[in-house]
């Protein structure tokens, strides 16, 4: 049943404003606004360009997103963020409301108990102004609401020169090139290129004041080509409310201004609140499920950090600035960015193709013009260009995955060529000719990320291989099924564990399976982790592994020795990755999201409950510090999700989920018009065990669920017990 729950603007209007229903009641941002999960607490839309939050910091680890939760003061509020992130970028155009004169900088300290977050909006009370400030947005736009006291002087900062950078010192020469004007007593725009994560990054702008601008003064230089602040001042006497509209453009102030007066064309800040809500609703509803309060805050939240990213930088003309920073034209007026393959391909892009396939055409469209433009499939790209930022090409098996789950079936030529050249030409990150001639990356020519860039690059290798299959091409299918077996020449049988080797063949010395490597600050063979971690990052051959391994019983017990180790970390270079630790199974990086898992295919689907029981409990709470690691765009939320459902897309695409063990009595996933309905029959405490599988009313003996079965709509029962059983194997009477 929805309910309708009313709810006052608070701070501002008295008008009524209904939520649509439930969902987005259950919805917490301050989620992984603690601890390491670097997400924001601020107003956006689903995949919207504007994510509109609040800088309690600008430089360090601790404020990829900007915001952090233990602290006190508020620099101001920007209109750009990453969600989740390891890395920090964005944050540009900030913003903030004063009272009197503002000084060198301008802050406030703020408490949490006057502070609110909603999907699409936020509020807080800047206790030293006495200034209650509420924002929402839209896609590409924000809108500020600001009730300032009765005083002398009331006004805000634009500045120009802020951003999120790795130290207090860049934000001296993170920004090449700047300008802002006073276009009328209403109106100013301008722009910014800055030197980020990926390049040059160009952010156009108009901010348009519902009350005149009386007056302004420059904060800095106002010749000076860059890192410009501007105060604006609206007058003095009674306290009054004052409204400002920002809208955003990769491509021009011209654009900017059309995305506003198309999207915010009037002065009502309800409406645009309630309609970013209604946008998320839409979402959010997509799954419905049966559960305690704080479960639906867990898993709606999750939900909602399962829709930040990636981003549509297209206009609403459909222009927005490509990878090779000239202005390109979607005809959809879809262009996505903010893809992080490397995290998301596991199980964020999964569940994209099940409950959002027109997003996932989207995606794929996208990625396939970033080919065009760059000659290579995407890696990390962010505002539409490409920053390189970690390893192998996984935009392969998002795009392979999309073909063989038959969401996407034109352009599967073009398709097949871009992961083939992305797969065969050297590239930054990519050299195929050192992989090919030894059939792995060596540890002494490739001295970053040896082993881990095999394993990662044979899963590439077996998804073009799959999609090449599937266009019929068996000559590229067999070359590259080929290369999807370089993973076992970097497998040790004396040790047991994936390790690095040198190009004539030697192993590298002074191994240490428990050691960390972080390419960026300390080299060595594995990416933010260790050989604890990547030994089973054979996501594509589970069989091949086991036998590598010597069987399912020696597959078996070093899996429960990887769950059973001292959970210390230790490295060369920086360790802050590698969180939410079970004995050395990190569940706060990707490469272990799947580990738990691979009980069930090697036959003993019970500890994959038990993994599952063990895991949500320890790792995800409707508290800030609600998640154990980096969210990166929503991987981290996108794992809980499925593992609620109680399945998991091992190999994502094989297109099957490796069940596991469901969190909840009753799901509802909504596929199209059509409903799949999970059950899970005598689930409590102490029944976490599948007992047997009924799809549609027949018994299901197998590990997995297929795409096809899932998303043709139907009824999955699971039948929970207490005992131990492989419900996988037919029970012969």
């Amino acid at each position: 049943m929805k309910i309708i729950i009313p709810v006052i603007c608070i701070f501002f209007t008295a008008v009524s404003v209904a939520q649509p229903s439930s969902y987005t009641s259950f919805v917490n941002p301050m989620i992984g606004t603690d601890g390491t999960g670097h997400t924001f607490p601020g107003a956006t839309v689903p995949f919207g360009l504007v994510q509109l939050s609040p800088e309690t910091g600008f430089a360090g680890w601790d404020y990829c997103s900007g915001y952090r939760y233990a602290d006190k003061k508020i620099y101001g509020f920007s209109h750009t963020h990453l969600s989740g992130t390891g890395a920090k970028d964005l944050g540009d155009i900030l913003m903030m409301p004063f009272t009197g004169t503002p000084g060198d900088t301008v802050v406030s300290t703020f408490s949490h108990d006057k502070e609110k977050a909603s999907p699409g909006y936020y509020a807080v009370e800047l206790d030293d102004y006495n200034i209650k400030a509420a924002f929402t947005a839209t896609a590409h736009a924000g809108l500020h609401q600001y009730s300032y006291p009765s005083a002398d002087k009331v006004g805000i900062v634009i500045n120009l020169k802020a951003g999120l950078v790795n130290k207090i010192a860049d934000l001296e020469t993170h920004v090449l090139e700047s300008a802002i004007s006073l276009v009328d007593s209403h109106t100013l725009s301008g722009y910014t290129i800055t030197r980020g994560w990926a390049g040059k990054q160009h952010v156009h702008f108009v901010i348009r004041a519902q009350q005149p601008i009386t007056s302004h003064q420059w904060l800095s230089d106002s010749a000076a080509g860059r890192n410009h602040v501007l105060a604006l001042y609206f007058g003095a006497g009674n306290a009054f409310m004052q409204q400002i509209k920002v809208a955003i453009s990769t491509v021009s102030t011209k654009n900017a201004v059309e995305n506003l007066e198309a999207e915010i064309p009037h002065w009502d800040f309800a409406r645009v609140k309630q309609e970013a809500a209604l946008a998320w609703e839409s979402r959010l509803s997509k799954i419905q499920i049966e559960g305690s309060k704080a479960e639906k805050e867990i898993f709606y939240s999750a939900m909602y950090h399962s829709f930040i990213a990636p981003n549509n930088i297209a206009d609403v003309n459909g222009q927005y600035r490509g990878a090779d920073n000239e202005v390109h034209h979607a005809s959809n007026k879809v262009y996505y960015s903010t893809l992080s393959l490397w995290d998301t391909f596991r199980a964020l892009n999964p569940l994209f193709t099940i409950i959002l396939p027109e997003e996932t055409k989207n995606i794929v469209r996208s990625m396939l013009a970033h080919d065009s433009v760059q000659g290579y499939l995407p890696i990390w790209t962010l505002w539409g260009h490409e920053n390189y930022c970690m390893i192998g090409n996984h935009a392969i098996p998002t795009l392979a995955e999309a073909y063989v789950k038959g969401i996407c079936t034109d352009n599967i030529q073009q398709a097949v060529d871009a992961v083939r050249r992305s797969s065969m030409v050297d590239h930054k990150g990519s050299d195929w000719t050192t992989y090919l001639k030894h059939g792995y990356y060596p540890s002494d020519i490739t001295t970053r990320e040896a082993v881990s860039k095999t394993l990662e690059s044979s899963y590439d290798d077996y998804a073009v291989a799959k999609l090449a299959a599937l266009s019929r091409n068996t000559q590229l299918s067999d070359s590259f099924m080929k290369r999807a077996s370089f993973y076992q020449t970097l497998f040790d049988k004396e040790t047991a564990f994936m390790r690095g080797r040198n190009a004539d063949g030697s192993w590298v010395q002074g191994f240490d399976p428990f050691k960390l490597s972080h390419a960026g600050t300390a080299g060595g063979d594995y990416t933010e982790g260790n050989a604890w971690q990547y030994t089973w990052h054979v996501q594509h051959d589970i069989p091949g592994l086991i036998a590598l391994m010597g069987g399912k019983q020696a597959f078996l017990q070093k899996l429960d020795s990887l769950f059973e180790q001292p959970s210390h970390v230790y490295g060369d270079g920086s360790t802050l990755d590698v969180t939410g630790l079970i004995g050395q199974y990190a569940h706060g990086n990707e490469p272990c999201h799947h580990v738990a898992y691979l009980y069930t295919l090697a036959g003993q689907p019970w500890k994959t409950a038990d993994r599952i029981s063990q895991i949500i409990p320890s790792f995800y709470t409707n508290k800030p510090d609600g998640l154990s690691g980096n969210d990166d765009c929503g991987q981290m939320s996108a794992w809980y999700i499925f593992s609620s459902l109680g399945f998991y897309p091992v190999d994502p695409v094989s297109a099957t989920y490796v069940f596991g063990r469901p969190l909840h009595k009753k799901s509802t996933i909504r596929v199209g018009e059509k409903s799949f309905v999970i059950n899970a029959k005598g689930l409590d405490a102490n029944n976490k065990y599948i007992q047997q599988i009924l799809l549609n009313g027949k018994q299901y003996h197998s590990s997995s669920i297929t795409h096809a079965d899932l998303v043709k709509g139907g009824e999955l029962t699971f039948i929970m017990g207490n005992k131990q059983v492989d419900y996988t194997r037919e029970i012969k009477k």
